[in-house]
């Protein structure tokens, strides 16, 4: 599903380059949940930020399902984005006083999908990370780990091939935390694949595969056998 090559991103501010990625190289096949660690400055975010066609990289390849990104146009990346993946961020980029319903319907605005089936749609989504009886509760009442969570079904809604979360559990307490992973590894385990970037350690080994970024290169790739000694909790 994703492939680069000798992925490289160079920033100029007055005229000072910075090489943020300096020729990353790895490939993620589809249904693969994969975590991409690295400290403050590693390159982690710029690399996520060109994952997800929010960014191009300066030098080398990337191939997503096949097809390079210097092949697509702006407004073909938009229509890839829109179409094919989904979006968690740690700040959760809700609108506080639209509804859940209102903020999971956001990317479905300019489909062509009919109202019933739409409705169908945000409801499936919703009532997939546990928060059908707050449907219609505006946004900026809801718990830091509710509103990740309407992040999840809002991500969910357009049926992507890949989830894309940026340090998902960065802003939440570890008991939500915890929930919001089980939600993705879930989704992961129904065939999503899921590329999640963290610094946190134990959130990064609900991936079976970690690769470690420094100095924006990739410092090591490995799969792992996530160890969870907790059981499963229902949402609340």
């Amino acid at each position: 599903m994703i492939e680069v090559s000798n992925l490289k991103k160079e920033y100029v501010e007055e005229e000072t380059p910075t090489q943020a990625l300096r020729g990353v190289t790895f490939s993620i096949e589809k249904g693969e949940f994969v975590s991409i660690m690295g400290p403050s400055g590693s390159g982690k975010s710029t690399l996520l930020h060109i994952l997800s066609f929010l960014d191009r990289p300066t030098g080398g390849s990337y191939k997503f399902q096949g097809k390079g990104i210097d092949e697509m146009d702006d407004q073909e990346l938009a229509q890839v984005r829109n179409k094919d993946m989904g979006f968690v961020f740690q700040s959760f980029n809700l609108l506080s006083r639209l509804t859940v319903y209102d903020n999971v319907e956001i990317p479905l605005l300019y489909s062509d999908i009919s109202p019933s089936k739409r409705k169908k749609t945000i409801e499936e989504a919703v009532k997939s990370v546990g928060l059908e009886e707050k449907l219609y509760t505006e946004a900026g009442k809801l718990s830091g780990g509710q509103k990740q969570r309407v992040a999840i079904a809002r991500a969910l809604v357009v049926d992507p091939n890949v989830i894309f979360a940026d340090e998902p559990t960065g802003n939440l307490d570890s008991e939500s935390g915890y929930q919001v992973m089980e939600i993705l590894e879930a989704l992961n385990k129904k065939g999503r694949t899921v590329v999640l970037v963290t610094h946190e350690t134990q959130t990064a080994e609900y991936a079976d595969r970690i690769i470690r970024i420094k100095d924006g290169i990739v410092e090591s790739d490995k799969k792992i056998i996530a160890v969870r000694d907790r059981g499963a909790q229902s949402l609340k």
